[in-house]
């Protein structure tokens, strides 16, 4: 008798754009894995766990706005995400929700190709931007958050990581500068004002783009000021490796590694 087709999920608003389901069915495929990955439009974060439970899912990567949302729900978070207070994996243990946030090493990884990085200013203040900044705290790699309001910024002052709003902010000399919020992902809009951009940019040598599979107008900005430029295509990757691991309980391979970066490619 066939065994059933296990069902894995990205939740998100919006969905639509998302190239998960296409990076992790290849890779099912690649090791023969029963499964498949589909999308799921999810309004209201709040009812994550619900769905998830009535829907029969085995296990989700959630997406902005719900990582947030999706931590609080968890009935049990493992792990750095603890910290982040932000999740973007779910594992389902016998009807229980486990929760992980593999963003952050997924973007670990994914700045390794810019070599040494001593300064980052990390733009936004969102779940992505949680998880950077300890990530980045983590490997002793000195991190400042810039946010258009005071309001999200009590996390960062909690974990002793410098932040500052537009208003009050007194740039320095950064090696990165990341852009973690979705300025640029359905918009022409920069992540933060045209002029403390072309500040910080004037002395950085690398710019990362966490939204994907297009040069935004921040990326557009930084590659004109002669910048190495990187979409986030590489922090989803292995975000997406980390999180399949999890999913199929299997190390992923250098194939299966390749399969799901050329499949996120559309190749």
């Amino acid at each position: 008798m066939n065994e059933e087709k296990k069902i894995f999920v990205i939740f998100g608003n919006p969905v639509e754009h998302s190239k998960s389901p296409q990076m992790h069915n290849a890779g099912f495929e690649n090791i023969e894995y029963n499964a498949q990955y589909i999308k799921n439009l999810l309004e209201d974060g709040e009812t994550i766990k619900d769905v998830f439970l009535e829907k029969g899912y085995e296990g989700a990567n959630i997406t902005v706005p719900h990582k947030e949302a999706a931590f609080r729900n968890a009935d049990e978070v493992r792990g750095l995400a603890n910290e982040i207070k932000a999740v973007n994996t779910y594992i389902n243990e016998d009807g229980k929700i486990i929760a992980y946030n593999t963003d952050a090493p997924g973007f670990l990884y994914a700045i390794e190709s810019f070599g040494e990085v001593k300064k980052v200013l990390l733009l936004g203040a969102g779940g992505t931007a949680k998880a950077i900044s300890l990530a980045l705290q983590q490997s002793d790699i000195d991190v400042t958050v810039l946010n258009r309001s005071e309001g999200k910024l009590a996390f960062f002052k909690e974990h002793n990581i410098k932040c500052s709003t537009w208003d009050n902010f007194n740039a320095q000399e950064y090696d990165l500068i990341v852009n973690s919020t979705s300025a640029g992902l359905k918009d022409d809009y920069l992540p933060c004002p045209q002029e403390i951009l072309e500040n910080v940019l004037q002395s950085a040598t690398s710019a990362f783009d966490c939204v994907y599979g297009k040069v935004t107008p921040f990326l557009d900005l930084a590659q004109e000021k002669g910048l190495k430029i990187k979409d986030g295509e590489d922090m989803l990757l292995y975000q997406g490796v980390l999180a399949f691991e999890y999913f199929t309980k299997q190390n992923a391979t250098e194939e299966v590694i390749e399969v799901m970066r050329k499949a996120l490619k559309g190749e």
